[in-house]
């Protein structure tokens, strides 16, 4: 149980923290990642390597590894395989917990999947809200609508051109933004377009999140018998 706490408190303020972005396009320069951290605070003494964890096929998506599932930062959907998250995405969906799951696990051991943290009874059995059932299909929101202070607010998609487009956020792959893109840089991240991850700008900030957060719950997952994707070094 403790790793399921751990697993929730690492999800649900990733989410709360990736919701900021907006304003004019930040500068496209390099950025400096987070600094790994190496112990301490109940965390593990050693570090991992993450690659493996970036580099495995992620089933359901035609060979596509984890890596170019992430780079870039864009909704993937191959009309030849069924769909559903990742190939896709369903309104219920358990994103995030299916997005963790090729983080942070070893898929090609037995037992494990993408719905090991899904399958977990700890989500709600449903959304707050029914969903509709015409178009947009969305839940009406709850409370007064939250407006960005500029003109991306009333883009019409069918009639205005391109450049009359804000972007506020980037939530093609929503656990990029949450989880392996550091507090520092998630505004500069959602700040720019798609294309900046095919330069590997954010690559090493990426690697860096990863690594800490594996250090900070790897022997957690490990001790309650999951096979993690990382290695130690």
């Amino acid at each position: 149980m403790r790793a399921n706490r751990l697993l929730l408190s690492l999800a649900i303020p990733a989410l709360l923290a990736g919701c900021g972005g907006g304003g004019a396009p930040a500068p496209t320069a390099t950025p400096t990642p987070t600094p790994v951290q190496t112990g301490g605070g109940g965390q593990t003494a050693f570090t991992y390597d993450v690659e493996p964890c970036f580099t495995q096929v992620v089933p359901g998506t035609g060979g596509l590894t984890v890596r170019q599932m992430l780079v870039p930062d864009s909704l993937k959907l191959d009309m030849s395989l069924p769909a559903n998250f990742p190939n896709g995405r369903d309104l219920d969906d358990a994103v995030v917990d299916i997005s963790l799951a090729f983080l942070f696990l070893d898929l090609t051991k037995s037992g494990q999947s993408l719905r090991t943290f899904a399958n977990l009874p700890l989500n709600p059995g449903a959304n707050d809200v029914p969903f509709r059932t015409t178009f947009p299909y969305f839940a009406p929101a709850q409370g007064p609508a939250q407006l960005a202070d500029n003109t991306g607010t009333t883009f019409d998609f069918r009639t205005d051109p391109d450049s009359a487009f804000v972007q506020v956020d980037r939530m093609g792959m929503p656990v990029v933004a949450t989880v392996l893109i550091g507090s520092p840089l998630k505004n500069p991240y959602n700040d720019v377009s798609p294309s900046a991850d095919v330069t590997g700008q954010f690559k090493a900030d990426e690697t860096t999140q990863l690594t800490n957060l594996m250090i900070a719950i790897g022997d957690d997952l490990t001790n309650i018998q999951l096979d993690i994707c990382a290695k130690k070094v």
